[in-house]
C-alpha cells in the first residue's frame, strides 16, 4: 500500500500574511481596492463622523466601501454574511485589513449615506472618463424592476386600508370573546386560550399599524394628465405595486442610463412606480446636469449624442420635451414593429407572444390587416373590399373610435371568409352581418407623429436596434451574474443608494476589465 501523508481539512492554522500579497493583479479586487485608494475621493462620508473631540474609534469608509462593494460582486447583500466574510474569508480581510465590523455597522453604511455614495458614483464615472472608456455616441435607458423591504399584503388605497382596519376590529373581539369564554371553562382549555390570546394581540399589532398611518397620510396620486389615487403602503409608502414577469411585486424600478461604448452606467435612479413614461425627463435632466457639474460636456444633447428606450418611455408628452430640447432620440411607440415590413409574418411564423384572443374562440384575421384611412375615414378588408362606417363616437379619453362593418354581400361570396370571420356560416342568412371591426385614433399628437417617422426611417431602425444590446446585458450581469436582484431597504432616498452601489459594482468590473487599474 502506498504510505500518503495524512491531511485533514477540518483543521485550524496559524498563518502569517500579507494582506497586500492576497490582492492579485488582473482581479475585481486589485482594481477596486486601487481605485478607492487611489482615485476616489470620501470626504463626502467624513462631514457624518463626529468623533475628532472623543468617542471611540470609527470604521474608515475606504475599507467599508470596499468590502461591501466587493461583497455585493459576489452576490451577498446580506450585512450578516459580510460580517462572517470579513471573519474567515482572506480576501475580505485583506480589504478590510483584518478588521470585522459590526453587522449593524455595515448595514448602517449601506442606508444612512445615499448622497456620499453618489459622490462616490460620479467620481468612478469621472475615472471610466479619463480610462477612455465613454463614447458619448450613444445612451441607451430601461429600467429594472426589484421588490423592496415592503409588503405588498400592505398595500391599498386609503378606503380600502379602511376597510381592512374594519375587518381587523372584527377579528378582534372574536379573539377576545373567545377567550373570555374559554377563560370560564376547565383548565384543560389553558392552551386554547393562549392562541386566542396571542391571535388578538398579533391582529391588534396590525390594526394599530393601518391606523396609525391612516391617522397622517393623505392619498397617494399617480402620474399622468388625470392623476388618481393609487394604492399606498404602509411599510414604505414611497414604493410602488409593479407588474413583472414573475408576478406583481412591491419595490422599486431601478432606471439606468448606459453609455454604447463599453456598456458604462452614467445614471442611475430608482423610483418607486411602475410606469417608466414619466421617469424619462428627470434621468435626461440629470444625466446633463452631471456631465457639466463633472466638466464631462457643457452641452451632451446638442453634440448629436443619440439617445435610445424602449416603447415603455414612450408618450405625447415625453415626445414634446424631445422635440422642443432638440433632442437626438429613438423612442418608439407600441405599434412599430406592426408597420415594420420585416415583421409583417412574424406571428404566423413564430406564435403570438401575447395570446390576446379568448379560450375557445376562433382566430381570425387581425384588425392589423385591415387598411384604415384615418382622414378619410374609410377602411377596406383584406380582399381589398370597402367597409362602411358603422359608427363613430368619442371616448372618455378624448380619442376618436371609428367601427366599421363588411357588407354582407361581399363577405358573404368573399373566399377569406372562413378565415376572417368567427362565424362564417351567420354570412349566409338575410339577418346575419358581416365582419366588424373598429379602430381608435389619437388626434392631435404632432409629437408622437414626429417620432413614428424617425423610428421608421432606416437610420431611426438602425440606432433603435442597438438599445437591446446595450442595456439589457448591464441588467443581465448585475441581477443574474451578481444576484443582485432585490432592495434591502425603505424610502426612494435609501433605494437610490443602494442602487447606485450595485450599478458601481458593474462600473468598477469594467475599469477592472478594460482599464489600467487591475495591473
Amino acid at each position: 500500500m502506498p504510505n500518503f501523508k495524512p491531511y485533514d481539512y477540518n483543521q485550524t492554522a496559524m498563518v502569517v500574511i500579507n494582506f497586500e500579497d492576497q490582492i492579485q493583479p488582473n482581479t475585481f479586487e486589485f482594481a477596486l481596492h486601487r481605485l478607492i485608494d487611489s482615485r476616489i475621493n470620501l470626504s463626502a462620508f467624513h462631514d457624518q463622523y463626529d468623533n475628532d473631540r472623543g468617542g471611540r474609534y470609527a470604521y474608515d469608509p475606504a475599507s467599508l466601501l470596499k468590502i461591501i462593494l466587493f461583497a455585493y460582486s459576489k452576490g451577498i447583500t446580506s450585512s450578516r454574511d459580510i460580517q462572517w466574510q470579513c471573519e474567515h474569508n482572506v480576501i475580505f480581510k485583506a480589504l478590510s485589513c483584518d478588521a470585522v465590523p459590526h453587522y449593524t455597522s455595515i448595514a448602517n453604511f449601506v442606508s444612512r449615506y445615499p448622497d456620499a455614495i453618489e459622490s462616490v458614483f460620479e467620481q468612478v464615472l469621472l475615472v471610466c472618463d479619463e480610462e477612455g472608456l465613454l463614447g458619448h455616441q450613444l445612451l441607451a435607458i430601461d429600467g429594472c424592476k426589484m421588490s423592496s423591504n415592503a409588503a405588498k399584503e400592505h398595500s391599498g388605497t386609503l378606503a380600502e386600508l379602511e376597510q381592512k382596519a374594519k375587518k381587523l376590529r372584527k377579528q378582534i373581539r372574536h379573539h377576545l370573546k373567545e377567550h373570555q369564554r374559554l377563560d370560564a371553562r376547565k383548565p384543560q382549555e389553558k392552551e386554547r386560550k393562549q392562541r386566542a390570546a396571542q391571535a388578538a394581540e398579533t391582529l391588534d399589532k396590525q390594526y394599530q399599524r393601518i391606523n396609525d398611518f391612516l391617522k397622517t397620510a393623505s392619498p397617494r396620486m399617480g402620474q399622468g394628465k388625470k392623476p388618481r389615487e393609487v394604492k399606498s403602503n404602509i411599510t414604505d409608502n414611497e414604493s410602488g405595486k409593479m407588474l413583472t414577469s414573475k408576478g406583481t411585486i412591491q419595490g422599486y424600478n431601478g432606471v439606468a442610463t448606459v453609455d454604447k461604448k463599453h456598456q458604462i452606467i452614467v445614471d442611475a435612479q430608482a423610483f418607486g412606480e411602475g410606469q417608466e413614461h414619466h421617469t424619462l425627463q428627470p434621468v435626461l435632466e440629470t444625466v446633463v446636469q452631471r456631465y457639466q457639474r463633472m466638466g464631462m460636456h457643457d452641452a451632451l444633447y446638442d453634440s448629436g449624442v443619440v439617445v435610445t428606450a424602449d416603447t415603455g418611455f414612450a408618450n405625447e408628452a415625453n415626445n414634446v420635451y424631445l422635440k422642443d430640447h432638440s433632442i437626438n432620440a429613438y423612442i418608439p411607440d407600441n405599434q412599430f414593429r406592426m408597420r415594420d415590413p420585416k415583421f409583417k409574418h412574424q406571428k404566423a411564423k413564430h406564435g403570438k407572444r401575447h395570446q390576446d384572443t379568448v379560450k375557445g374562440q376562433a382566430t381570425v384575421i387581425p384588425a392589423s390587416e385591415f387598411r384604415l384611412n384615418a382622414q378619410r375615414k374609410t377602411c377596406r378588408c383584406p380582399a381589398g373590399k370597402p367597409m362602411w362606417l358603422q359608427s363613430e363616437r368619442i371616448t372618455t379619453g378624448g380619442k376618436t373610435k371609428l367601427a366599421f362593418e363588411g357588407r354582407l354581400t361581399d363577405c358573404r361570396a368573399c373566399p377569406l371568409k372562413q378565415a376572417c370571420m368567427r362565424n362564417p356560416s351567420s354570412a349566409d342568412t338575410r339577418e346575419g352581418n358581416g365582419r366588424q371591426v373598429s379602430f381608435t385614433i389619437e388626434e392631435g399628437k404632432a409629437a408622437t407623429d414626429w417620432m413614428k417617422r424617425r423610428v421608421d426611417s432606416r437610420v431611426g431602425k438602425l440606432y433603435y436596434g442597438h438599445r437591446m444590446s446595450v442595456v439589457e446585458p448591464v441588467f443581465g450581469n448585475i441581477g443574474t451574474n451578481k444576484r443582485l436582484n432585490r432592495f434591502s431597504l425603505r424610502t426612494k432616498r435609501k433605494v437610490q443608494g443602494q442602487w447606485q452601489l450595485y450599478c458601481l459594482v458593474h462600473n468598477i468590473e469594467k475599469l477592472a476589465n478594460y482599464g489600467g487599474l487591475a495591473h
